[in-house]
Formats: C-alpha cells, structure tokens, sequence
C-alpha cells in the first residue's frame, strides 16, 4: 500500500505513526467521515492539505478565524465547532502523529461544511434568461477540490477562492472594524453579500453593477477592463437579471417601446408635424411580427397613440441618430433589456447615470465587442441590422451592489433604485442559511 502521512521523523521514534492507507481508512471511518471525505483524499492519493510533515501548516489558523467570524456571513459559527478546532490543532503542534491525521480531516471537515454554507444563496428577485446561470447548490466534494487545486492556499483562504472575488474582500473589510459600521450598515452588507452569492467565482463573464452603474469583465476571478455605463432611470429599472450573450446586432434598428412612442414620439408629432419622423429616421410597421410592413403615418391617429390608446410599432433605421448606436449585445430575454451602444455620450461624465428605458449604455461598445470576439469587430456601411454569433455564448450577470471593499474599508453607495429599502422594510436581513 502507498504511504499516507509522513509525520515521522529520527527525533520522534517514541511516537506512534500512521504509514499505511489503509489506518487512515480506519480513522475516517471510526470518526464518521463524510463519503466526500473519503472520495477527496482518495483521489489526491491521500496526500494532506493542512499538514506538511510533522508541522501542521499555517494556514489551519486562517481557516478556523474564517469560521470565527461565520456570523458576519449570516452562520452560527458554534456548528463549525472553531473552539474545539483550536484545541484540536494545539494538540496536533505537540508533533503527535495521530494528532495530526485527527486535525487534517477535522479541518477539511469544517471548510467543507462553512464552504457549501457560505455558498448558499438567498431568496433575491433575478430574472435567470438561462436558468443554467441560476448558481447551484456548492458540494463538499466541489468545494474540496477547489481548495485542493488552489496553487497558494493561503491566498485561497484569505480571499475566499470558491466565492467571487468581491465576497472575500466585502467581509474581510467589516471584521477589520466591525465597531465602524452601525445596526443599519450591517443590514446592508448583509444583503450585498447575499447579491455576492449569486455570482460566479471563476470563468470569462460579463458583469454590471447597475448601483455603481459600470461594466467589469471577469476572466479567471480577475477584473481584465471596465467602462462606464447608462442604466435605466428610477422609473425603468435596469433589472437583476443573468443571461448568456449570443450574438451582436451591428447596424441595428432600435424598436421603440409602446410607452416611448407614447411620452415621446407622439407629442413632437403632434407639435412638429411628420417631418419630426423622417428627420429622426422612425418607420411605422403594421405589427411586431418578422413580416411586419411599414405603414403610412399619415393614416396614424396620433393623438390616440399620444393618450395610450393606441399602440404603435415604430422603429427606428440605423445611422447616426439610432439610439442603440452602431452595436447591440444581445441575450435574448422577454424583458426586452440588452447591452448597447449608444450616441449620447455626455450622459458618460455625470455621477449619476439613470437615463435609459432599462437597457444597459455602454460607453465604449467597439471595446466590449473586442474583448467579447478576441479582435475588432467591423460595422459594415450601408446595411441594417447584421447578425455576429458569438462561436462561444458569454455570461452576463446584471447585479446590484450598494457596499463593496474600497482600501480595506467598506465604501456604501447611493440605493438608487431604493431596493436596499424595499427588502429591509421588513425588518432584519440575514442569509439565508441562517433563517
């Protein structure tokens, strides 16, 4: 049988060490290990994770302060048993050899267990486009391998590696100084890192924060660029919502929403006259079929369409003037929400950027596209609405952050759509998990 756990050493011959794979076979099983355990050690041929030699490594420490302030993550810590660890980890640094089998599995046992808890999202209002984006359940087995992959365990505890980035560095900025941050402060970092959960740890993704109203693409758990962006005003919210992007409409037309047609089409109509609509580059078409026709807007009664009595299909040609710019990054979804160029691009140097009917503004599409096909991605002149399919659909995730880590302190941004409100009107937030 192969080796197990080198514990041994010439200055400890009086001390019993377990050689075989079988004895930590025994052990796991006397103890009550989980299959996951099991199936962990067996695959990495039972090499240790938290024990290098005779020395139990540092990093066992991070670990149990990560299970110490559990509470901070909406977790009663006392069902990671962190007081019993510590006495176990005391022991083991006495050099006992089956001390120190005993507080390796006793540790992988309690990161799995925080690791699968801490995961676990709360009850929160997105729209999953494809529901394979909605986040799964996080295994023992999962969050094991994620740990033994990790090339620095160290910096995989310290950043809490199976969460995304911005998780770890949210919660470590509220233990650095809890006494900072009052009953309210903490309600609040509560549901952002709830909002955290919901994201992906690693993987290519595209990710907008409508509160900070700016675009991050994430490769491999890591910030690659970030733009500024235009989300939709207090009225027409830019939703949470997660999708994959499959192609991107070039040239494209922008169908006006009904309501837009109403509040804004209708009354230049009315007081300009149709010129307003040739000017502006806006068609009539019969219906929102494929097959729709353009209609005569003469025959239209605008006052009708001005009152919301009657509803209009108007769209708008690509040029200058289109409001969707020269690109649309599409994930379709019967929201009807995307991310898109746009002309305006004074809106980019306002602090508060609440403008849009719900889609997503960008401020450098062409530089988007870039990231998103690996090279420049051409407009043709002169033709409408070119399809480009992505060879493979990228995530993106459309979240809403009003805390995040700012210099090892928590920096709280305006509730702009008031949601922070909504949700703690009931009273308390805590994790799910915790309820």
């Amino acid at each position: 049988m192969p080796a197990l756990l080198a514990f041994a050493s010439p200055a400890m011959a009086d001390v019993r060490v377990p050689t075989t794979l079988q004895e930590l076979k025994d052990e796991i099983r006397a103890e009550g290990g989980k299959k996951e355990i099991r199936e962990f050690y067996r695959a990495r041929d039972y090499r240790p994770v938290w024990v290098s030699g005779t020395v139990v490594r540092p990093e066992a420490d991070r670990l149990v302060a990560l299970l110490q302030h559990a509470g901070v993550d909406g977790l009663d810590p006392d069902d990671y048993k962190p007081r019993a660890l510590a006495a176990a980890l005391a022991k083991a640094r006495t050099g006992d050899a089956e001390a120190l089998a005993e507080v390796e599995l006793r540790l992988s046992r309690a990161y799995a267990d925080y690791a699968r808890d801490v995961a676990k999202p709360g009850k929160l209002d997105i729209h999953y486009v494809d529901p394979e984006l909605a986040p799964d359940a996080l295994s023992r087995r999962a969050a094991l391998d994620a740990l033994g992959a990790a090339p620095s365990l160290r910096t995989f505890l310290d950043t809490m590696g199976w969460m995304h980035p911005s998780y770890g560095a949210l919660r470590a900025a509220y233990i650095a100084a809890p006494g900072r941050y009052g009953p309210a402060e903490r309600q609040i970092l509560n549901l952002n890192l709830d909002r955290l959960r919901t994201l992906p740890a690693q993987g290519r993704y595209v990710l907008v924060d409508a509160a900070a109203q700016r675009l991050y693409l994430y490769d491999n758990g890591k910030v690659q660029d970030s733009m500024r962006v235009v989300v939709g005003k207090e009225s027409q919210q830019t939703p949470m919502m997660a999708g994959f992007i499959r192609y991107t409409a070039v040239n494209p037309y922008w169908n006006v929403p009904p309501d837009l047609v109403a509040e804004r089409i209708a009354p230049h109509v009315l007081s300009s006259g149709l010129p307003y609509l040739q000017s502006r580059g806006y068609e009539i078409l019969s219906d929102w079929s494929d097959n729709a026709v353009p209609v005569d807007p003469t025959r239209i009664d605008w006052r009708a369409v001005a009152n919301g009595a009657t509803q209009l299909r108007v769209r708008q040609k690509p040029g200058p003037a289109n409001a969707m710019g020269r690109m649309k990054f599409m994930f379709p979804n019967k929201l009807g929400v995307y991310l898109h160029d746009t002309p305006d691009k004074d809106l980019f140097g306002d602090s508060d950027r609440r403008a849009s009917a719900g889609c997503v503004r960008l401020e450098d599409a062409p530089r988007l596209a870039r990231w998103l096909y690996g090279k420049p991605v051409a407009v043709p002149r002169g033709k409408p609405e070119q399809r480009l399919d992505l060879p493979k659909p990228v995530p993106v995730y459309i979240t809403y952050l009003t805390a995040a880590a700012d210099k090892g302190r928590i920096a709280f941004r305006d509730d702009i759509y008031n949601r922070d409100g909504i949700q703690l009107a009931g009273g308390s937030y805590t994790h799910a998990a915790a309820r």
